[in-house]
């Protein structure tokens, strides 16, 4: 699959990348007994297999090979982080998002191969990348042009454009956020992201052999995730209740307490994307104590490109497109990316 970036879609209209050190701040605790932060919960530390299972036929090839990895315990946000507590951190910050800033060219093009065009100047304004239904069937679901769109004044708080707004939706998540606003949003925090092993630990809920956190049991799907059943992208059944993004909590929590680790939004993670990290960790033959992720990126789909290991799937997510409910999917994405489906948690160690 081809991955998105910011300037692949601002081209299909006409056809800034800031990495940011993890803070990993401690609170004054010693063992796991002690109270969670406000809206936070407790992730016991242990081993488990990171990876796809051997009966999940929707697998893809960077979902393998299975690999054992060893987390410490933390705490972890129990939702996603919502409008509410983004506005707040903004209020106080005066913090403006990748997706309100303008763009530099200069910074851009270094994104992409030599030689590339510029865009039209109207279209090289400050956006994200929002979602439309098609409306017909699209032969080829390879090729996100037909449904993402570069949209104009798109941002955190007008999440479908210039004249929508997230009045009322205080509980929904926080959208149309790159890695750098993460970044900023847990210095203020006092928080940091999650690696990709200790999301996926924690999204298993101690239940380690499974497709998806609930067990192996598709038909539960609309019971326990915000997805897409139907026709993806032009038809969506809303058999759970939604067709786009629902309220944080909507559905019943993972057996560690947290919503939302199937569907809904994609959420960053700290992890470099590598497509043979996977394959290096297995070979290694030895357990992983905390991974960090791979030292550098590399995506041979996507070679100009710094990107992210992103996690959990989202509303969009369906059994013909990527089927990425599943709990070891994941998916790479440009550091200046900013999308409809894409949003984050937090994640806060306990002192040592």
């Amino acid at each position: 699959m081809k991955w998105i970036t910011r300037y692949n879609l601002i081209c299909i209209l006409t056809l800034f990348i800031v990495s940011c050190k993890d803070t990993r701040t401690k609170i004054n605790e010693d063992n796991s007994h002690a109270k969670a932060p406000d809206g936070m919960v407790w992730i016991p530390g242990g081993v488990f297999e990171q990876g796809a299972t051997s009966n999940d036929n929707m697998t893809m090839h960077h979902e393998k090979p299975r690999h054992t990895v060893k987390v410490d315990g933390f705490f972890m946000d129990v939702m996603e982080v919502t409008n509410k507590q983004f506005a707040k951190f903004v209020e106080e910050t005066g913090y403006i998002t990748t997706a309100e800033r303008a763009i530099d060219w200069e910074d851009m093009k270094l994104q992409v191969p030599e030689g590339t065009p510029k865009p039209h100047d109207s279209i090289l304004q400050p956006g994200s990348l929002t979602f439309k239904k098609t409306k017909s069937t699209v032969p080829n679901l390879y090729d996100f042009s037909q449904w993402w769109h570069w949209t104009i004044g798109a941002n955190w708080k007008n999440p479908s454009g210039k004249e929508s707004t997230i009045t009322n939706k205080d509980n929904y998540p926080v959208v149309h956020v790159s890695f750098e606003d993460t970044q900023a949003y847990c210095q203020w925090a006092g928080r940091r992201l999650p690696t990709e092993a200790e999301w996926e630990y924690a999204a298993r809920g101690g239940v380690h052999n499974t497709i998806y956190f609930w067990g192996n049991n598709k038909d539960m799907l609309h019971k326990n995730a915000n997805t897409w059943e139907g026709e993806f992208p032009v038809k969506n059944l809303k058999l759970d209740g939604y067709e786009r993004l629902a309220p944080v909590g909507s559905y019943s929590p993972n057996k560690y307490g947290l919503y939302d680790v199937s569907g809904n939004v994609w959420e960053w993670t700290s992890d470099w994307y590598n497509l043979n990290y996977y394959q290096k960790l297995f070979n290694s033959n030895t357990i992983a104590d905390n991974p960090g992720g791979a030292t550098e990126h590399y995506n041979p789909n996507n070679p100009y490109n710094m990107e992210k290991v992103i996690k959990g799937g989202s509303f969009l997510c369906s059994d013909s497109y990527c089927a990425s409910y599943r709990v070891s999917a994941r998916m790479a994405t440009s550091m200046d990316s900013s999308m409809e489906h894409l949003g984050f948690r937090t994640v806060l160690d306990l002192h040592k």
